[in-house]
Order: structure tokens, then C-alpha cells, then sequence
């Protein structure tokens, strides 16, 4: 008598946000209910503050949290391609599939030839509503509400660089579909990604922040995006002083943090110190000062403004 097949497991990267709390939602639905291989969507970490209203709204269980993968277990990996931002061992497992938006970092390895959809969009739910295809209809509102979310976050309801036509004519399908207003819907949705005040300073620096090596230094690259800048910025100091610990506990030489103003369409930027300092002005090509944080007009994705522009 033969095993039954191990369940896949999808999930995204590592401090989950919005597209990758949603996007593994939906492909594994697509891929239980669809193309009838069990599957579940995981997370590696607590979803953030606007991912969880996303569960919340579409009535959708948060999915588990795991630490790790055993060797062969099946996986999807999506909206992301890093190996840093995934699981140790994630070479051990046995990669299915990836579906991707981000540029290709290089060094994960599989057990034979796998499906990969990797496109410059701006969201990864972008990607899997295209290869849904007609099979959407049959989609309950839930993965369709976590699509067009993930959208709207991805996008910062269009206002990301990152934004395209299809992003765009994706969403406004799903909202007209489900009788979402965009508008009313997205700021709904960044209040909640706005309301920080349960989460520690390390919590915030760690929230939404990936890994990143420049000029031989390594760094942590930190955005917080929101509504209400000023509420992050009334933390600045006790921010400031938390940064070098963050910074040694995770093994990198700086945390570098941005204050994304969504209505704006700005960052902030903090300056605690010297190398700070000599990053905003070499990436940025802006004069810091004396002062402890700098402005940066229409930065507001990391990305396609920030990481590519990073200099020591």
C-alpha cells in the first residue's frame, strides 16, 4: 500500500507582510481546491498589524506558524526568492514551485526541474491571478478579497513606482467583483498597518525589514509605511538607541530605517550615526546636516527606490 503524499506546504518570507500572509492563502486554496494537491498555507512569523486586519476582514484563520522545513517536504515558496528570507535547511526540502516579483538572488537548489514564474509586477497575487485564470469564478470571496489586498498593500493603492497596468486592472476587477470601494478599503487597510503602538522598538525594526549586503557592509533595511509618520517619529530616540542592538543580535553592521508617509509620498529616514549618515547622502544624494533624520520626496518603495540606490 502506497503513502499518501505529504501535504505542501506554501508559504513566503520571513516577517511577513500583506502579500506574503495572503499569497500563500491563495495558492494553496488554488492548489487543494483546483488542481486537487493538498496543500497549506503557512507563515514563517506573526503576520504584521495590516495583514492581520486582512485575515481578520475576510474572515480567513491566520495560518501556522512554522520554524522550519524537514528534508523532502514539499513546498511553494512565493514572493520570494531569497535564501535568506526563508528557512534554514530550505535546500533540504523539496521546492515545487516558486512565484515571485523580485529580482533573482541566486542559491536556492531543487531536486529536479520546478515551475517558476518570476515577473517585474508589483505584487506576487498579480502573478497568481493570471495563472488562476478562469477558475477564479470558483474562488470564495476570501481569497479574492486577500488578492486584491495584497494588491492595494503592494502597490500602496497605486501610489508604489513599482505599480503597473496589470497590477492596477487586476485590482479594480476584484474590488468591482466583490463591491469594494478602493479608496475606503485601503485606508482601512494602512490605519491598521499605521497602528504600531503594541509592538517593541526591535519588533518594529524587525517588522518589515530585509537583509541586505552594500559595498561590504551588511545591512538590515527597515520600512515602516503608514499614514501617521508622526507617530513612528514621536519613538525616534528610543528607536535610535535600540538600532545597535537589533543590528548585533541579527549579525549585520546597521539597521538603516525608513519612515514611509503613504499619503505624502515621502520617507523619513533616522541618522544615528556617522555610517547612517554617509549611506543618505551617497544613496540619496541629499545633506543630512546635524540633524537625526532626513526627508526623502517620492521614496516610498524599497524596492525599486532604495535597495538598488544603497551606497557606502
Amino acid at each position: 500500500m502506497m503513502d499518501a503524499p505529504m501535504t505542501t506546504l506554501v508559504f513566503g518570507h520571513k516577517s511577513p507582510d500583506t502579500d506574503s500572509t495572503g499569497s500563500p492563502l491563495i495558492w494553496a486554496w488554488y492548489l487543494s481546491e483546483i488542481k486537487g494537491t493538498e496543500a497549506e498555507a503557512v507563515l514563517l512569523g506573526e503576520p504584521n498589524t495590516e495583514a492581520a486586519f486582512m485575515l481578520e476582514k475576510w474572515d480567513l484563520d491566520k495560518p501556522r506558524i512554522i520554524e522550519g522545513v524537514a528534508a523532502d517536504q514539499p513546498v511553494v515558496i512565493v514572493d520570494t526568492n531569497n535564501p535568506a528570507e526563508l528557512p534554514d535547511g530550505i535546500n533540504d526540502a523539496d521546492i515545487q514551485a516558486i512565484i515571485d516579483h523580485h529580482k533573482l538572488v541566486g542559491g536556492l537548489e531543487t531536486k529536479g526541474p520546478i515551475d517558476i514564474r518570476i515577473e517585474p509586477l508589483a505584487c506576487t497575487a498579480t502573478i497568481m491571478r493570471k495563472m488562476i485564470g478562469a477558475d477564479l469564478a470558483k474562488a470564495p470571496e476570501a481569497v479574492k478579497g486577500a488578492m486584491l489586498s495584497c494588491i492595494l498593500s503592494d502597490t500602496l493603492e497605486f501610489r508604489s513606482p513599482t505599480t503597473t497596468e496589470e497590477d492596477k486592472a487586476v485590482a479594480e476587477e476584484l474590488a468591482a467583483d466583490l463591491g469594494v470601494d478602493i479608496p475606503s478599503y485601503a485606508a482601512e487597510m494602512f490605519a491598521a498597518k499605521s497602528d504600531v503602538s503594541a509592538f517593541s522598538d526591535s519588533e518594529l525594526l524587525r517588522m518589515d525589514s530585509k537583509e541586505y549586503e552594500v559595498g561590504g557592509k551588511s545591512f538590515r533595511v527597515s520600512v515602516l509605511e503608514t499614514t501617521s509618520p508622526e507617530t513612528v517619529l514621536a519613538r525616534k530616540a528610543s528607536l535610535m538607541e535600540t538600532m545597535p542592538t537589533v543590528a548585533v543580535e541579527d549579525g549585520v553592521d546597521q539597521v538603516l530605517l525608513f519612515i514611509v508617509d503613504i499619503l505624502n509620498e515621502e520617507s523619513t529616514m533616522l541618522i544615528p550615526n556617522e555610517l547612517t549618515k554617509q549611506v543618505a547622502e551617497k544613496s540619496f544624494s541629499t545633506v543630512c546636516g546635524d540633524g537625526d533624520t532626513v526627508v526623502l520626496p517620492g521614496v516610498v518603495s524599497r524596492k525599486k527606490q532604495i535597495i538598488p540606490n544603497l551606497a557606502v
